[in-house]
């Protein structure tokens, strides 16, 4: 029985991976804000790490000037995986819609998408690969689900066709 315990124990830590995790010592330098300005809006996004060693991703949608969303992007070298069938995310938001969203090669123009709804508490979202839809520019593509091979650029955005101030705590990222 113990044997088992031990064998069950390592296949689960192997069968993880944290992307990134957010203490005092965290370096954001790969964390990029990416707002509806690049197409002339006016929104506003910030990300930093806050009091409480969270990344903190805040800011004010508009919609003037066509506008509508921000998000921050972590950029990393290309990672391979193929072990893992979902992300896990640890959230604390503030009763929004935002999207997950993953791309396997940062030079195309979809991201694989998935939208959630936090609740104003600390949550754990679990996102498996197979429901991570593609999209270009808002517009669902036909096109496969996220096949989970590999990836490079991951982020979280919102917009949500309305004008609002937002907050996003971010604690971990992995994969499982």
């Amino acid at each position: 029985m113990f044997r088992i315990l031990i064998i069950f124990l390592i296949s689960t830590i192997l069968q993880s991976m944290t992307l990134f995790d957010f203490s005092k010592d965290c370096n954001l330098s790969n964390w990029r804000i990416l707002d509806d300005v690049v197409m002339g809006g006016r929104s506003n996004g910030i990300f930093k790490l806050n009091e409480d060693n969270h990344g903190e991703f805040s800011g004010k949608i508009s919609l003037e000037n066509n506008g509508g969303f921000s998000s921050v992007r972590y950029y990393f070298e290309k990672i391979e995986t193929t072990a893992f069938s979902e992300f896990t995310l640890r959230i604390k938001g503030d009763g929004k819609k935002y999207q997950f969203r993953v791309k396997d090669d940062r030079n195309r123009r979809h991201s694989y998408v998935f939208e959630f709804t936090t609740n104003g508490d600390w949550q754990t979202i679990k996102i498996p690969f197979s429901q991570m839809y593609a999209s270009f520019r808002g517009n669902r593509l036909n096109i496969p689900n996220f096949d989970g091979n590999h990836m490079e650029e991951i982020a979280f955005l919102i917009g949500n066709k309305k004008e609002e101030q937002f907050k996003l705590l971010i604690d971990a990222i992995g994969l499982k």
